[in-house]
């Protein structure tokens, strides 16, 4: 099936600040041409990661092998279990550098941490450089999610307990991460005007 069994998508997505036992990751993606003011859609589905190979490479892999035109604009847009590991945002930055034309925004249920590396916040940061948009997911995203991509048998989406309180912890957290980038560039932004 094309859309994702409630269970799975509830199990999997769920906000959680200690999401143990979650060891898969699930991206639901759309993908649209821009045309001047309009957009077309030209696919969406979902995708979980495969024995040994993470969702984010499957999906660009999957993408490149469109061959898109690069006189067009795309927009492509994800909605994660986890947000990228280190070098999954990597391989993400590096795609969107090889496609000017094209804009990811990337909505996470949750961050992923490697506890041995604890390189996801850099990757983060550098994935957020390349020009991706990257945001924790809230209850109106869950709700697009659960009626573009769930087999939800006509049932309306209705959040669980500490939805909106974990959505806004998880994006106090994703902004934490992301500061040190704006600092950064204002100061060296600063250090110009200075002409230092």
């Amino acid at each position: 099936s094309i859309l994702m069994h409630r269970r799975l998508f509830l199990y999997n997505f769920r906000n959680l600040r200690k999401a143990k036992g979650r060891r898969e990751t699930y991206l639901c993606y759309v993908v649209k041409r821009r045309d001047s003011a309009t957009s077309c859609s030209l696919d969406f589905g979902y995708l979980r990661n495969q024995m040994g190979c993470h969702v984010e490479v499957l999906f660009l892999r999957y993408i490149a092998a469109w061959d898109l035109d690069p006189g067009r604009c795309y927009r492509i847009t994800w909605f994660t279990s986890w947000s990228p590991c280190y070098d999954c945002a990597q391989h993400i930055a590096n795609f969107l550098r090889s496609y000017p034309n094209l804009t990811l925004r990337i909505f996470m249920a949750r961050l992923y941490f490697c506890e041995d590396r604890k390189a996801e916040p850099e990757g983060l940061r550098r994935l957020h450089k390349a020009g991706a948009q990257i945001a924790m997911m809230t209850f109106k995203d869950y709700f697009y999610c659960w009626n573009t991509f769930v087999e939800n048998r006509e049932q309306a989406f209705k959040g669980w307990e500490g939805l909106h309180e974990n959505s806004v912890h998880l994006t106090r957290k994703l902004r934490r991460i992301l500061l040190p980038l704006y600092e950064v560039d204002d100061l060296r932004d600063a250090f110009k005007i200075l002409g230092l």
